[in-house]
């Protein structure tokens, strides 16, 4: 788009800005919103207009492990943008829907410039729980002008019943059955795993704003140990999201037509070309098809077709790696070769997975490159839930031809997902189509199946038996006709 003019109201990335710290004594860690300041107070040095945060319009920042009420008010009100919109997002909404309303109040011309932070402190919570204490937060009692909530729970009451509290169990759930359909066997799936977070661990060795630098071979990631505990069969804990860490990300946005006013350097702009996003939710035990998300394939080609690009000339793609299987549908909806590096930050595995935050991280990290001259276009994708929710963020340093785009295909998927209903308590019999074995700390590991069952309905079923423990990860249970007694799976 050289030598078109930028319309006046093109949103406009100027500012990011990142905190990171590591804190053995509690006491001395800086509280999250501490650590949003820092990062936002960054962006807005790092955008050169540094006089620009009194400015916003608006402030987002979705929940984390924190209980402010309004976190977004008092960083309005400590930056001098007391007029700003202050907007709180629980958990279960898109990081990425706060990131697209920002661009979106931008371009109608409601703020001409937004903010976007979050943060957690779980390194902070770990040390102080490491001591005996709860680390204590500053109180507030205000409200924030917007609060965001999802429509629904995300979770089925029957996974909660059979032990499913943690997301690593349904995860894994999710893997057995991507597995099976691929015809792999359940040695070679692992080694395959593993091989990829070697890559990932290689990056985040080579990531300035990463949480480990450590560069672990694949045995290591694949194989449990004092260190690196089995989770949910398959996954150790080197395949899963790194959520203690102290980190914070912020990300600054104006109009154009501002950004040029100010004489913010050309070179620090980056574009929101495009945002897809669904926000249908259907519990994990109650989808009918657990290998294919048509949330992941819709958004997936709804960002691409609107942001008129390929997915194989795009230079960075940083995909969703709360754990191995998300990152497997993303990359199968793009239509990835196997080679290809899928991660810019080196994965919430080893860069860090600040809860609830981190595709602001990676977000960040994504512009930085970009202004670097690593490439010209960047693609992100989000989750939110058991990969319930799902987006995909496309970004640029060249301006867009129809300005900023933002795509909300939930009918589409709501229509292309068929539900089933699950059976509680369930006698019977049925075929696996998803398991997985939950070893947690202090506690005996435990085998969990979900089932088809006649007609056309689910259920879940729980054994403590050795035997059956073993054997499910030694062997395909996928595809396997069992009985289940009260729920509970017969030897």
């Amino acid at each position: 788009m050289t030598g078109r003019a930028i319309p006046p109201r093109t949103p406009v990335l100027v500012g990011v800005g990142v905190a990171m710290r590591r804190e053995e004594d509690w006491t001395q860690a800086l509280e999250p919103i501490d650590l949003m300041l820092e990062a936002v107070r960054s962006a807005g040095a790092n955008s050169g207009a540094a006089a620009l945060l009194a400015e916003v319009g608006m402030v987002a920042v979705p929940r984390g492990r924190w209980r402010y009420r309004n976190p977004s008010g008092e960083i309005a009100r400590a930056i001098g943008a007391t007029g700003a919109t202050t907007v709180v997002s629980s958990v279960g909404v898109l990081q990425q829907t706060l990131i697209a309303d920002a661009c979106q109040a931008i371009m109608d011309g409601r703020v001409e410039c937004a903010l976007v932070t979050g943060s957690d402190a779980g390194y902070r919570l770990l040390r102080a729980k490491m001591c005996g204490v709860r680390s204590e937060e500053r109180d507030q009692d205000d409200e924030p002008d917007v609060r965001l909530e999802p429509k629904a729970e995300l979770r089925h009451p029957a996974e909660i019943a059979a032990g499913l509290k943690m997301p690593v169990g349904l995860y894994a759930m999710l893997e057995s059955a991507r597995r099976a359909a691929s015809g792999q066997s359940i040695e070679a799936h692992r080694d395959r795993l593993a091989a990829r977070y070697a890559r990932f661990a290689e990056i985040a060795a080579a990531n300035p704003d990463g949480w480990t630098r450590a560069v672990l071979n694949a045995a290591t990631i694949r194989d449990d140990g004092p260190r690196n505990p089995m989770q949910a069969f398959p996954y150790t804990r080197a395949h899963c999201s790194t959520w203690n860490v102290d980190q914070a990300a912020a990300l600054l946005f104006c109009s154009a037509e501002r950004a040029a006013a100010l004489g913010i350097d050309r070179s620090l702009w980056v574009f929101p070309l495009a945002s897809a996003e669904s926000n249908h939710m259907v519990a994990l035990s109650a989808r009918a098809d657990l290998v294919r998300s048509p949330g992941v394939d819709l958004t997936a080609r709804a960002v691409l077709e609107t942001g008129g690009v390929a997915a194989a000339d795009i230079d960075l793609i940083e995909l969703y790696s709360c754990f191995p299987v998300a990152v497997d549908a993303f990359a199968d909806a793009l239509d990835l070769p196997p080679d290809r590096d899928l991660t810019i930050t080196g994965s919430m595995a080893f860069a860090g997975g600040p809860y609830n935050n981190y595709f602001f991280q990676a977000t960040a990290r994504a512009a930085a490159l970009l202004r670097q001259g690593a490439g010209r276009t960047a693609l992100l994708s989000c989750v939110s839930g058991i990969l319930t929710k799902q987006a995909f963020a496309l970004w640029s340093t060249d301006p867009p031809r129809d300005g900023f785009i933002r795509r909300d295909v939930t009918a589409e998927v709501a229509a292309a997902t068929a539900e089933l209903p699950v059976v509680e308590n369930y006698t019977g019999g049925g075929q696996i189509v998803g398991c997985t074995v939950l070893h947690a700390r202090g506690e005996a590991p435990r085998a969990v199946a979900l089932i088809d069952i006649d007609g056309g309905a689910r259920a879940l079923a729980v054994s403590d038996a050795p035997a059956t423990i073993a054997g499910m990860e030694r062997d395909e249970w996928v595809g396997r006709s069992v009985r289940v007694i009260a729920g509970a799976l017969a030897a």
